[in-house]
């Protein structure tokens, strides 16, 4: 799958998460534009078979084996980007897991493991990445955020709370990192039909029924709504752009 557009040529980008669902197809997106994706995932076999239908398209990808809630392997993993693949120069923070179930239901250690994988999974990569980008004076970073975040999701309040902070974070981060010139924005997904979502609400398709009614589009998104708006923030295009959230999703949310 090529694009034709290339504003991302030779350009390092490491996505978190991207063995499938939506990290796949944003990995896909951006080696579609020229990037040399790398694809961080604690899925190491089902990354390495996504790793070989990148290049089978003509595109550039490898895949390495990362689990984003150790920040000792993001930091191994940044390290051996950069000696391998070359100046690490967008991050997509992309990685999550979500188990939904009523708050008075769930109990701490469901709650560890979503904010492992959500929040301190983001704080992990950027912190391994962050510094590098600083000292060269440019980077993108680009982390994944949900609409849960923005306006609760019923069944995912961990979730959701990771997400918003994921917010929060990622605002200091731009204000921070601005005068070196490495930008910080957020997507915010509305309700996307991935395997991961399919999994979160075993038991509970009902709830996705309802979620695709109240779409003004009619229907869930898919990762290939998604990913433009990743690539746009990942790109050149945005260089003057920092520190903004981005909601995609079919007008679930107007609200500014």
């Amino acid at each position: 799958m090529t694009s034709g557009i290339t504003r991302l040529e030779g350009k390092v980008a490491l996505v978190t998460g991207a063995a499938r669902g939506m990290g796949r197809a944003i990995a896909r997106r951006l080696a579609s534009e020229g990037a040399r994706v790398v694809i961080g995932d604690i899925l190491d076999e089902l990354a390495a078979r996504t790793a070989a239908e990148i290049v089978a398209d003509g595109n550039d990808a490898r895949a390495m084996k990362l689990d984003v809630t150790s920040y000792d392997e993001a930091a191994a993993v940044t390290e051996r980007i950069e000696r391998e693949v070359g100046p690490l120069e967008i991050l997509i923070n992309n990685a999550g897991w979500d188990k939904a179930e009523l708050f008075v239901e769930s109990d701490p250690a469901s709650w560890e493991k979503v904010i492992a994988i959500n929040y301190r999974g983001v704080l992990n990569c950027c912190r391994a990445a962050a510094p590098r980008m600083q000292a060269r004076g440019h980077g993108k970073i680009v982390s994944m955020s949900s609409d849960a975040g923005r306006v609760g999701s019923s069944t995912e309040a961990v979730y959701a709370g990771c997400k918003a902070a994921i917010i929060g974070f990622s605002k200091t981060l731009a204000r921070e990192l601005a005068r070196h010139h490495v930008n910080v924005n957020v997507v915010c997904a509305g309700p996307t039909d991935t395997a991961l979502l399919r999994e979160a609400f075993i038991g509970r398709e009902k709830v996705l029924d309802a979620l695709a009614r109240a779409i003004p589009f009619g229907r869930l998104g898919t990762p290939e709504d998604v990913v433009g708006a990743i690539a746009f923030f990942a790109s050149s295009d945005a260089d003057f752009i920092t520190g903004q959230v981005l909601s995609v999703s079919g007008g679930l949310t107007m609200a500014g």
